[in-house]
């Protein structure tokens, strides 16, 4: 049985590539890149290389990129470091109601220490309400963050465009772009953000680490104490070969940038047109066209996800339901719940997220799968032979 992988947005393999540069630096290269000595001295210009190839991927300087555990440890440090920072100024907070977990439990940590924070609204694309999030701005306003693309439906925010409307303001702006770096540009400046959140297995790195953009002049305070590794905010020995093959991910994502998001954004158009053409009663999730090249989110009438992703299991794919941080809650997705795709659909969702190895081929012969399992479970719910 052939196994097909759809599920990118949850984790990929570590690239050849990458592998290949960082099984030195377990073996003959093993120094604490803080140590004097000439293994150390290895560790720590593997260290100054790995951070300036993440700092040129970003458009940023490489003082400017504090390397973490992933994208949950940089959205915390970036979140709480901000609000512990300034909250001389102020103590409110703005973000999106379909942000990853890991900013809007940062937030709700954030709410029993005092903090007030502002949750604001998306269209049925999942689109930020901007005239809304224009009113929530106050004067105690002293952080905001959105994320640039989202996990699950894949829609694409106007970043740009926040960052313009708080242009001149004491607020500092966070991004999580753990979805959107490699897939498509993410250039700091282009953006416009104070912070940027990074993760190394989501763009053919290996787990366990991934990066904060800092830009200079923003301050945050330390979540942890310790030696002054990562200019203080990230104390302890820093994982060499996971930086060194971070950054090594990073380097092909933005040679092959413009190759990669063509290949899946072409897969993706071609596997959304011929669900539609295929199967009834089917919708798509988030924006048709300001989408990460590589999501396809649907939702079909009176299936269960869980079920349509175990059939499909049992034929060698491998799908998802939503974030893999939550999928197994059995609660609606609060992604699909905010653009409400209506009563009969909001639990038959899917999300197939394409990678660069994928072929037009697998496209097909899982659209060939899904329409035979989607008709399967529909002869046997009992909502479906109400209709």
């Amino acid at each position: 049985m052939k196994r097909i992988y759809l599920d990118h947005s949850a984790t990929t393999h570590v690239d050849t590539r990458v592998l290949e540069v960082m099984l030195p630096y377990f073996t003959e290269k093993f120094g604490n890149a803080s140590s004097l000595h000439s293994f150390g001295q290895e560790a720590a210009e593997a260290l100054v290389s790995s951070r300036e190839q993440v700092a040129a991927a970003l458009g940023a300087e490489p003082h400017e990129i504090i390397f973490t555990s992933g994208g949950t440890e940089s959205d915390n440090m970036a979140i709480k470091g901000a609000a512990y920072m300034h909250s001389s100024r102020g103590r409110h907070v703005i973000t999106s109601v379909i942000e990853h977990p890991a900013v809007l439990r940062t937030c709700e940590q954030l709410e029993r220490e005092g903090f007030e924070v502002t949750y604001i609204p998306v269209d049925r694309e999942g689109i930020l309400d901007m005239k809304f999030l224009e009113d929530a701005i106050r004067e105690d306003t002293i952080l905001m963050s959105i994320m640039h693309a989202n996990n699950e439906i894949g829609t694409i925010q106007p970043i740009k465009e926040i960052s313009n409307l708080i242009a001149g303001r004491e607020i500092v702006l966070h991004t999580d772009a753990v979805q959107s770096v490699g897939k498509m540009p993410t250039d700091v400046h282009e953006l416009g953000v104070d912070m940027l959140s990074i993760s190394s297995h989501k763009l053919y790195g290996p787990k366990g680490v991934g990066a904060l953009y800092l830009r200079n002049g923003v301050n945050l305070s330390p979540l942890v104490q310790g030696g002054g590794h990562e200019r203080g905010l990230r104390p302890g020995t820093e994982n060499i070969p996971g930086i060194v093959g971070f950054a090594k991910a990073m380097s092909i994502a933005r040679a092959q940038l413009e190759k990669d998001s063509t290949h899946m954004q072409h897969l993706r158009d071609s596997m959304i047109e011929k669900i539609h053409s295929r199967i009834p009663h089917v919708k798509l999730n988030g924006h048709e066209k300001k989408r990460l090249p590589n999501n396809v989110n649907m939702s079909f009438r009176h299936v269960e996800g869980e079920s349509l992703l175990m059939l499909l299991d049992m034929n060698g794919v491998a799908v998802s339901t939503g974030s893999a941080c939550s999928s197994k809650s059995q609660n609606a997705s609060h992604v699909l719940t905010a653009i409400d795709p209506g009563v009969d659909y909001i639990h038959g969702s899917l999300r197939f997220t394409l990678g660069r190895e994928n072929t037009l081929e697998e496209v097909d012969l899982v659209v060939d799968l899904l329409e035979e399992a989607v008709m399967k479970l529909r002869q046997i719910s009992p909502f479906e032979q109400e209709v």
